[in-house]
């Protein structure tokens, strides 16, 4: 449901958890991977709180007794990155509402971003992937050298690509990671609540709106 009304000349996506449901191929490259070493392995539900800050922090939280084990953080997130490439849309799909929504955005001249903690390559293949028709303005995954969210400098970054200020941009994720990178960029924060956290979190990290269906964000543009 919609809280408050804003106009926007454009919109920037988070991914997972916002434009696409990709957390089954994420438990399952993971867990095949900690299978693999004899890790204990984690539930869907448990891997909805891992994600979001980036494939370094899953690993961590995730393989949380590896070093104990003797085994190096930096490669079983060489291994998870090589397991996802397989199966990266395997399950995967949009949000049901998201292709329309995505279209209904254009239609109006919206430009549209995606700003992703997954890693770049991976952002940009899924993207190709599964809205080969959709125009993004840009689209940026994390990559190396450059800080992850909630760090705003890629806000800032695709500010300067569409040419806009932030008063013009909405923000639209599911985590509070998200909405700390929106108010980090001055951006409107908008609230996925179908994604992969809650309301809870995304009001005590400054939702400024909360959605609970993709085309409900079209009130808002």
């Amino acid at each position: 449901m919609l809280k408050k009304e804003v106009t926007m000349k454009a919109v920037i996506f988070d991914l997972d958890g916002t434009l696409l449901d990709t957390i089954d191929d994420i438990a399952c490259s993971m867990n095949e991977v900690l299978k693999r070493h004899s890790l204990p392995q984690h539930t869907i539900d448990g891997y909805k709180i891992f994600v979001g800050k980036g494939v370094a922090s899953l690993i961590r939280q995730a393989a949380a007794g590896a070093e104990a084990a003797g085994l190096s953080l930096s490669g079983l997130e060489t291994e998870y990155r090589a397991e996802y490439s397989k199966r990266q849309a395997d399950r995967t799909a949009p949000y049901a509402g998201i292709p329309e929504l995505l279209s209904a955005l254009a239609s109006r001249s919206v430009k549209l971003a995606v700003l992703s903690n997954k890693p770049h390559e991976a952002t940009l293949e899924v993207i190709a992937h599964f809205f080969p028709d959709v125009l993004f303005s840009a689209v940026i995954g994390q990559r190396q050298g450059r800080p992850a969210k909630p760090d705003p400098n890629g806000a800032f970054e695709i500010l300067k690509l569409l040419v806009l200020t932030s008063e013009d941009v909405l923000f639209v994720g599911d985590s509070g990671t998200d909405m700390q990178t929106a108010k980090a960029a001055g951006l409107k924060a908008a609230g996925a609540l179908w994604g992969f956290r809650g309301k809870k979190e995304l009001v005590e990290n400054g939702a400024d709106v909360l959605a609970e269906r993709p085309l409900d964000l079209l009130e808002l543009v």
